[in-house]
């Protein structure tokens, strides 16, 4: 355990230090959601409609590009591999690294919300606590096989190319959770479908997770 809080404080303070790639991320997320706003056109009931698809659809790509940085400083410092040689386990190394990227994914989250908000013409009867489960747990589907395919990838000089390729397929299942999810919390719930997809994502978090810590080892030794 003290593993992992050393690694995660490591891996957090790496991206704070590296803030100008968030900003960056964040500004990849605006312009992704300007485009398709201006796509959709002027009508506020199809713009609410879709709000939630292409807030997960910026989300997902600048996941790409923030995962893909996850192992970039060891692998640059040749530093990978002298983490493997000192008793610290793969399982913590795995859960520092995946704590630490779903800080800065919902982080990006955060930040890019109220411009979803004034963009797609989102009105009252938004719940902020269902609003912020769906996203905490969709954001988790996300960084857990992402982390443990940006270890993967981590070593490739497409790494930029590969692990969308790797990743997409895989997270299919949780984004579009996460979209009915999200939608549901934004435009109300009078059937109180939520709860499923709130536990579908739960599911698909601890299968992620579980399999990651597990197999990141295994990936690493390859």
């Amino acid at each position: 355990m003290t593993h992992f809080f050393v690694l995660l404080q490591k891996d957090l303070l790496v991206g704070w230090r590296g803030r100008s790639r968030l900003v960056g991320l964040v500004t990849y997320g605006t312009s992704l959601l300007l485009l398709f706003s201006f796509a959709l056109g002027a009508d506020s009931a199809v713009l609410r409609e879709h709000a939630a698809a292409y807030l997960w659809v910026a989300l997902l790509s600048a996941s790409t590009l923030l995962l893909a940085q996850s192992f970039q400083h060891e692998t640059e410092a040749g530093a990978l591999e002298g983490l493997l040689l000192v008793p610290v386990s793969p399982m913590a190394l795995y859960y520092a690294k995946a704590t630490a990227n779903l800080v800065l994914l919902l982080f990006l989250a955060v930040a890019l919300f109220p411009l979803t908000a004034v963009l797609f013409d989102l009105q009252g009867g938004i719940s902020p606590l269902r609003l912020a489960a769906v996203v905490t747990l969709g954001s988790a589907g996300l960084v857990g096989p992402g982390t443990l395919y940006a270890a993967l990838t981590a070593r490739l000089a497409s790494k930029q190319v590969m692990l969308p390729v790797l990743l997409f397929p895989l997270v299919i299942p949780p984004v579009v959770a996460s979209v009915k999810g999200t939608q549901l919390a934004l435009t109300g719930d009078p059937m109180g479908q939520l709860v499923s997809w709130l536990s579908l994502l739960l599911i698909f978090d601890l299968l992620y997770w579980s399999l990651g810590g597990i197999l990141l080892g295994k990936v690493l030794d390859e």
